[in-house]
């Protein structure tokens, strides 16, 4: 008899693999992305009972992608599920992305059954061993009693402390054997981090207040924290000029006037000159990532820091805190707050309209001549037109022209492979996210390179009806290692031509999406509006000129002073051949 069949059920029967949807649901979990196979068969069994909602990927990646960005949008565990073999390796990427930007997931892979593990048998991989590097924690369930700790801990971990991903291996004799005098699940508390000590915020408010120029530097363990609102009070109150991390844009709106932009490899110009020109830096959430810090040695050679971070283990890796912060991050930001000075000194205001006058003076600029796509031009006039968009997007050139130049009003807004930076993410992730916040515009921002990687989910895009809009920007190349190669590796251009790319338009419609193609400046607006107007999904083709490169641009390991806004080697060939005054 089959454990999960009405007959069973009334005679009081339950197999392992119900018990665990029964668990998802006491989570708080409504949907999970997923694809079946032999050794998680039981589990899709007990799907048809239950109260989950389970949307069938095109591939496993495309199930912990999405997963991952509906924890991303949503603030709450994403869970994903694949069969044991490949499915099971076929979620790593995402996982490891997950791992890398604290997202928290839980994932679950089907197992061949306890008695064969360890037998080479078909599809039996050690994916418990083979993710320990990537996840806080990997279970083997090996008896259905254990289970209800499994579960338990699972969840709590994904949430507690820093988020990450925690894998859950469920051999498939578990997920068949009687459940029967299991408990009900009961989720496990979330303890709640610790707030910063009160000696330690006594000197941070000491630091502060004794700065002549002083700089806020957020980053993504703001969002991770839920603390946007207490950010926001203490910048505002502390009156300090404010720089974001790629992972930090939207902690503060984009038009705020304290912010300067993101700093970094391709920060603003005013954000890195003011974190370099610093006497103090008030750290938030962020770890001092190289793409953010250019040449550490050389990173705000003057500044004494400040470090507020949930996570005790990044106050001092990189750099050395001279106030160390370990603990919850609201909590620090309100007490923070409470205990500033009234009134910033002299020396602090005149720093303050220092970097009010560095953002005045390199403020990006739309007038780029021609009539060819301005991609930065267009991805600000998506902002202006649907300002509360939850924005995806993947990994290349267009993702720091998003970074750039998109206004973001929260963190969960900006959906963006940090630190993996994992070609493929934005397509599932805006899946993800449309189906966290189904009530919100969802934008996916994408290249012709990382659009192929999972284009196969634009089968399932079309299949739930999701109404995200995509806008391909599509430059026939991989367009971030081709401007690596042409400034560093002397325009020695090695696998980077994308131009033969299938019609992306046509490959759309096939899937039953709208597209439409421009490739004129004028027909941007128009274009636009459609897109975001249309009551379901629809795909923009935009081809924009091949030779287009991110500016500013720090070189790699070299101090962020050193800012380049074109190709140095261009200049000195015009130099070169200048004609004598």
């Amino acid at each position: 008899m089959n454990a999960n069949s009405p007959t069973a059920k009334a005679a009081g029967l339950r197999n392992g693999a119900a018990w665990v949807t029964h668990a998802l649901e006491a989570e708080g979990v409504d949907t999970i992305f997923g694809y079946p196979g032999g050794a998680i068969m039981p589990f899709y069994d007990a799907l048809v009972d239950s109260g989950l909602r389970h949307i069938l990927v095109r591939h496993e990646q495309g199930a912990a992608l999405a997963a991952n960005g509906y924890a991303r949008a949503s603030g709450r565990v994403g869970v994903c599920v694949a069969t044991s073999g490949p499915g099971a390796s076929n979620l790593v990427t995402g996982i490891a992305d997950a791992m890398l930007d604290s997202v928290p997931m839980v994932c679950i892979t089907g197992q061949v059954a306890t008695s064969l593990l360890g037998t080479d048998a078909f599809q039996e991989l050690d994916v418990f061993g083979m993710t320990m590097p990537i996840v806080k924690h990997s279970f083997l369930v090996r008896t259905v009693d254990e289970l209800p700790n499994v579960l338990a801990e699972a969840f709590r971990l994904a949430r507690e402390g820093r988020p990450g991903p925690v894998l859950i291996d469920l051999p498939k004799d578990v997920q068949v054997g009687s459940a029967t005098h299991l408990p009900v699940h009961a989720p496990a508390t979330v303890e709640p981090n610790p707030a910063p000590a009160d000696a330690a915020l006594a000197q941070a408010i000491a630091s502060i207040a004794s700065a002549e120029k002083p700089v806020i530097y957020g980053g993504g363990g703001i969002g991770i924290a839920d603390a946007v609102v207490e950010f926001r009070q203490f910048v505002e109150a502390a009156g300090i000029p404010t720089v974001l991390t790629l992972r930090g844009l939207g902690a503060l709106p984009g038009n705020h006037p304290q912010f300067l932009g993101m700093l970094g490899m391709h920060g603003t110009r005013s954000a890195n000159i003011a974190v370099q020109e610093s006497d103090l830096l008030v750290v938030v959430g962020a770890r001092f990532d190289d793409r953010a810090t250019g040449k550490l040695a050389e990173f705000a050679p003057f500044a004494r820091i400040v470090h507020l971070d949930a996570d005790a283990y990044e106050i001092s890796k990189l750099r050395t805190a001279d106030v160390s912060l370990p603990g919850d991050v609201a909590t620090g930001l309100r007490a923070l707050t409470a205990a500033l000075p009234a009134t910033p000194s002299q020396a602090q205001q005149d720093w303050r309209q220092r970097c009010d006058g560095l953002r005045e003076k390199h403020a990006a600029r739309y007038d780029a001549p021609g009539q060819d796509i301005y991609a930065p031009a267009l991805l600000k006039r998506v902002s202006e037109l649907s300002p509360d968009a939850v924005i995806a997007c993947d990994v290349g050139q267009h993702q720091m022209w998003v970074a750039q130049h998109c206004r973001f009003n929260h963190p969960r807004n900006h959906l963006t492979s940090g630190a993996l930076g994992t070609m493929g993410f934005g397509l599932p992730a805006a899946m993800g996210a449309q189906f966290a916040c189904p009530e919100r515009p969802v934008v996916l921002v994408s290249g012709d390179g990382s659009f192929m990687m999972n284009v196969q989910e634009l089968v399932t895009v079309a299949r739930c009806k999701l109404p995200v809009k995509m806008i391909l920007l599509d430059n026939s190349s991989l367009g971030m290692v081709r401007q690596w190669q042409e400034l560093f590796f002397d325009k020695r251009y090695s696998e980077i031509d994308l131009s033969d790319n299938p019609d992306f338009g046509a490959l759309a419609r096939v899937c039953g999406i709208p597209a439409t193609r421009i490739d004129r400046r004028a027909d941007v607006d128009g274009a636009l509006a459609a897109l975001l107007a249309a009551p379901g999904p629809g795909l923009l083709h935009v081809v924009i000129d091949a030779r287009a490169n991110v500016w500013p641009l720090v070189p790699p390991n070299t101090a962020n002073s050193t800012m380049l806004e074109s190709n140095p080697n261009e200049q000195k060939a015009e130099s070169a051949h200048a004609l004598p005054a």
